[in-house]
């Protein structure tokens, strides 16, 4: 088994962590030396950012990279993860006079520079603890309100009360709170039903491998999607 280095871009599976990817390519791989730049939640699919041995170094450069997602919410259901996940906590009726353009024009309101409050359903750590696990007790603490960028939030099909969008986002933006806050804007609520990340910086999920796919190759195979780390991360990031 060759020694590999380099970026690997996965189409994540719904329903893993990102975690349980990282785990099963060490198995792929036979190495340790595997990470990622940039979570997704179970829920999520589409392109995990995949760091194998020395591109590891590379890490904080490409996780700090924008990204782009498309996905859908649902609105009149609040859930207390914020996406489908989770256990409904309001059921809303979706005011007969809400249109497409009244829900876009609520979006373009909430583009630029804003803090966001992270959900208390995060992996986000508080004096060493899980916020999920705290938040599965039942328990809420403050969080601190992260600096993100909403560059671009558009509806890009609808079916009442079911919305698809596609939204480009800085880096540590959760969507599932996006779409949970623009649902309090528009007045009945909303959660998150789907999720797909679409770009991480210039990488794409049009050129990621599924996990199925990759078991089935040869180690020659597998180096030949290996993106060698210097040609998109500048030298003193390494």
């Amino acid at each position: 088994m060759p020694d590999f280095n380099g970026i690997l871009l996965i189409d994540k599976p719904t329903g893993w962590t990102s975690h349980d990817v990282v785990a099963k390519l060490r198995g792929i791989l036979h190495t340790r030396r595997v990470g990622h730049a940039g979570t997704l939640d179970p829920l999520a699919t589409g392109l995990l950012v995949i760091l194998v041995g020395t591109a590891c170094k590379a890490s904080q450069y490409l996780m700090s990279q924008g990204k782009i997602y498309e996905g859908s919410f649902r609105l009149g259901r609040v859930t207390n993860t914020q996406d489908s996940d989770g256990e409904i906590v309001e059921e809303n009726p979706v005011p007969a006079d809400l249109t497409v353009e009244k829900i876009s024009e609520a979006m373009r309101s909430m583009l630029g520079d804003q803090y966001q409050t992270p959900p208390m359903f995060s992996a986000i750590k508080i004096n060493g603890q899980p916020l999920y696990k705290m938040a599965r007790k039942g328990q809420e603490t403050e969080r601190e309100p992260r600096f993100i960028r909403i560059s671009s939030f558009d509806v890009i099909g609808a079916e009442l009360p079911e919305v698809n969008f596609r939204v480009e986002c800085t880096k540590g933006t959760y969507v599932r709170t996006l779409a949970h806050d623009l649902g309090r804007k528009l007045g009945p609520g909303a959660s998150l039903t789907a999720l797909r990340r679409i770009a991480s910086g210039d990488h794409n999920v049009a050129e990621a491998a599924t996990l199925d796919a990759l078991q089935t190759m040869s180690p020659a195979e597998i180096e030949a999607r290996l993106i060698d780390v210097r040609t998109c991360v500048p030298s003193h990031a390494l």
